[in-house]
This record gives C-alpha cells, structure tokens and sequence, in this order.
C-alpha cells in the first residue's frame, strides 16, 4: 500500500512537472517581461535600451565599468605605459566562444575595429591610434599617437554602443552588414532556434563561462548566473503584463507604467523598485537643417517655451518617478552642472514672454512645424500634446503626427522637407549610461555630419572642446570643459531637455538578488 501511495504520488508529480514544462516554465527559468520588442540583434547597429541589454547577455566586453563610474578588468588585464601611449591588454585564461573554440587576441582585434566603425566615441579614439595588433593568442597592444585620456572608459561604457568582442569571422562582416549569428563569450547563449522577433527571446546559461573571482559591480566583476534559463516575452499591453506578474506566470516585469504602481503596491507578493540605478532623460529633438530650427533663434524661443515639469507631470505623475536638471550627462553623474539653467529656470510666464520675443525677432514666417508623436510608447506620447500647446501659446503653428514606434524611427533618418516624410521635432529618451560625458554622448555631437544621430547639430566650437577633452588626463580641467560644452549646446539649442526618469521594475518575491546597474542586469539573480 505504501508503495503504491508513493508511486501514486510521484506520477502526480511528474505530471504535473510536465504540464508546467509545457508551458515554458519551470523552477530554474526566469521568465521576463522587457521594456521592449527586441527585433534587431546585432549590438553595434542599434542605441537603442533592449538591443544594448541583448548585447550584455550574450557578449562579454575587455572592460567592465563599476558603479563608481571606473573601467575594471573584465576579458583582460591591461597595463599602460609612462608615456599614457600604449596600453597592453592580457585575455585571462579559459576564455570561450559559445560555439566552443577559444577567445583570442586576433578576435579581439577585428572586434575593436568594427565596434570603431559603429560608434562615434570609439571612430574618435582609433584615429589617433597608430597601430592596434595581436602580439600572441592571449596579448594584444594599442598604441596612441598621442594621450588619450579616455581609451578604457570607452572600452567600458555601458552605452550606447558597448565595445562587445565576438569571433573575428563574425567581426568582419562587410560594412552594412548585420552580424546575426548571436555567437559570443558572454554568460548567457543566445537560442536561435526559440527566437521569435518582437516577441520571444530566450537565453540559456553558458555553461563553461568563467566568471572574475570579484563581486559582481555594474557590467564589471564576476559575472554569476544562477538560473539555467532567461525568457523574455513581450506583452505590449502593460495591464495584461501586470496580470501575469501577479498570477505567478511571469517573474520580472522590466518597466511598469507608473499609473499602475498602486495596483501592485497593494499586493504582498510582489516588490517594485528601481534596479536601473541611472535614470533616463526626455529629449525633445529639432530637425537643424530644415526650416524653422534651422535658426538658433527659433530653437532657443523653442526652449523657453517648452516645460520640463509641466510634461513630467503629465507622463510620470509623482515627482518621485523623476527629477528636473539642465545637465546634458545626466542629473546624478560626476559631470552634472546647472551650465545652461538660464533657459530652463525663472516662472512658466517669464521664460514664454522671452520665447514669443525671440519668436518674433526670427526668421519664422509661421509655417506649419510637424512633430512626431509616438502612440505606443506610454513614456513618450504625452510630450508632443503638451509641447504642441505650449509652442502655440510661443507664436507658433502646429501640427502632431500620431505615428507607432516603429514608423518614427524610420522617418527620423530624413532630412527632407515635411511634405516629403521629414520631420522637425520628436520626443525620445536616452539611458543617462548612454550620455553621461562629452564624447560618448551622441546629443552634442556638433559635426553634423549625415550620419550623425538625428537632428544633425552643428558646431565647430563644441567640437573644438570635445577634441580638447579627449586630450585631457586632469578631472577637474575635463568637468570644466564638460561645463562649457554643456552651456554652448543649450545657448545653440541643441535640444530641450525634457527631465529625468527612473525606470520602476517589479518582480515576484521569489525572485532574489536582483543586480542594480546601468542596465538590466540578469546575472546573480536567482529563484
């Protein structure tokens, strides 16, 4: 009798273990609700929040960056010389490509190079590098014609395009092209077979990773990951997401809409918090090189106009959930300066009195402006109806587009005419990690070069500092510079920073060890 209860019972059991299984959960799969769709996978070809995070799951990086803003050891050790001209970077022992072969140095090379040709910061840093070649399978060398004062704060960055290493055959993909084969040195392996674009996305625990012996700090340290898989399932409706967090089929909701925060307060079962340590700040983008922002005077008298807290408060509610700065880095990072605040302080009243004078001294003939409105992006399609008031009380007429996400993205590489699919001004926002100093922020990048992020700002005298920048070893003659860098870009208009929020997670209490950071962070934790 006894036996027969036993084996009753475990066959009870291992149905329903099975049922569970077949549902795509089970006790070791963290099963998450991202912020976003992911749709593109190659890491160096998007700024975009969710393909940065992808990145970080499936690619390791030379250098990590702790939360004291400082570049540590991660694939390599490195050393410097006297002269601050060469850097030797030494790959630890027991690195592996997902696929199995060894991580090399001749990897790590071509890696460099094509993380160069992606990002601005990086372009910046390999012309003044007279040479960057392997010395051995495990020692590469990188040497500068001059100092360069930031070459490992950029090999660290979490953001916009972190310097990800992956297998010379992928890194030398021709230019244009996207990597699709997600083979990196990461902790997680990417399952191709289980991706479904803009829906599921599904990582497992890379077995033969080798995590630093050190604690886990930001995208430095060891690396631990303690559960066998991560699944990421979009849920574009936030309720339905919600639902799910709170019945137990879901474990982690990335960004909860704050409006249903109270929802969740009320349940014991759940926890929501900030684990993204670095807020995200609203920008309202102006097309420079299309009338009417093509005259500083209107941008400026744009400026004025527009309110920071007026458009917090209609997205983000509680002053809690964000915070009011004029910094282009960001609120709360070592750069921070009030440099510019001129523009953003004094009463609603005065600042629109000075943007309707400014209007009328311009080159505005009151056309129509058309800004772009994304209605699927609950953080940002408020901004457009609020701005689109406050620029007609300044003097000017105007016209809101309502568009999805993805149609935005897609028209926001245009500069033609309105008439023709142009544009003049959108909202979107920016992951402080991704701005927080001169050179790695795309937002004040004054060449205005086509391909530039948009907007195409121009302005030899911003890139005259950041060169001056870049050069500079002393902290204090940077944040100095940064100060200045900062006043110009608000005295030209460059953009009108709308604010800073703070992205609010929630997860089931089950979930333990959540990492803050820069990003969202899926090693350490476990259920």
């Amino acid at each position: 009798m006894k036996n027969s209860t036993l084996s009753t019972i475990s066959a009870a059991l291992l149905a329903a273990s099975l049922s569970y299984s077949s549902l795509g959960w089970a006790e070791n799969v963290l099963n998450v609700v991202p912020h976003a769709p992911l749709r593109t996978l190659d890491p160096l070809v998007s700024t975009a929040n969710i393909v940065r995070t992808h990145g970080f799951m499936v690619f390791d990086t030379l250098v990590g960056m702790d939360s004291s803003y400082q570049p540590q050891p991660q694939m390599a050790d490195f050393t410097i010389s006297d002269d601050k001209l060469t850097y030797t970077f030494t790959l630890r022992d027991g690195l592996l490509w997902h696929d199995g072969t060894p991580v090399t140095a001749e990897d790590c090379v071509a890696s460099l190079r094509r993380w160069a040709a992606h990002d601005t910061a990086g372009k910046r840093m390999m012309a003044l590098a007279t040479s960057l070649e392997a010395t051995s399978d495990r020692e590469f060398v990188l040497t500068m014609s001059e100092p360069f004062g930031l070459v490992l704060e950029l090999l660290a960055k979490p953001s916009p395009v972190p310097a990800f290493m992956m297998p010379r055959r992928l890194a030398e993909t021709p230019a244009g092209e996207q990597v699709t084969e997600m083979i990196g040195s990461g902790p997680f392996r990417f399952i191709a077979d289980e991706y479904r674009p803009g829906d599921q996305v599904v990582y497992e625990r890379f077995t033969d990773y080798k995590p630093r012996a050190e604690a886990m700090d930001w995208t430095a340290g060891g690396k631990q990951v303690k559960v066998d898989k991560v699944v990421w399932k979009n849920m574009p409706d936030m309720q339905t997401a919600l639902n799910a967090l709170q019945a137990g089929d879901v474990d982690f909701v990335e960004q909860v809409a704050v409006d249903l925060l109270p929802l969740l307060d009320m349940n014991p079962d759940i926890t929501t918090g900030r684990l993204v340590t670095l807020g995200s700040q609203v920008t309202g983008q102006f097309n420079h090189r299309i009338p009417p922002f093509d005259d500083v005077k209107v941008r400026q008298a744009a400026v004025l106009a527009l309110d920071q807290e007026l458009m917090m408060r209609a997205a983000f509610g509680d002053p809690k959930h964000y915070t009011l700065c004029t910094s282009v880095y960001g609120c709360d990072v070592p750069l921070a300066s009030d440099a510019g605040a001129e523009y953003y302080t004094g009463t609603a009243e005065e600042r629109m009195g000075k943007a309707q004078q400014l209007l009328k001294e311009s080159s505005y003939d009151g056309r129509t402006l058309l800004i772009m409105q994304p209605t699927d992006v609950a953080t940002l399609n408020t901004q457009p109806i609020v701005a689109a008031e406050r620029l007609r009380e300044a003097g000017f007429t105007v016209q809101v587009a309502p568009m999805d996400w993805g149609s935005l993205q897609a028209r926001k590489d245009s500069w033609k005419p309105v008439e023709e699919g142009g544009w003049n001004m959108f909202f979107t926002f920016w992951g402080v990690a991704g701005i927080w100093n001169p050179l790695v922020n795309m937002l004040i990048d004054g060449t205005g070069e086509d391909n530039t992020w948009a907007g195409w700002r121009v302005s030899p005298e911003i890139e005259e500092l950041r060169q001056k920048y870049v050069r500079s070893t002393d902290p204090a003659e940077q944040k100095q510079i940064a100060r200045d860098i900062q006043q110009i870009a608000h005295d030209q208009g460059f953009y009108f920073n709308g604010g800073e929020f703070g992205m609010v997670a929630a997860w089931r209490n089950e979930i333990k060890d959540l990492q803050p950071g820069p990003l969202s962070l899926y090693w350490g934790v476990h259920k």
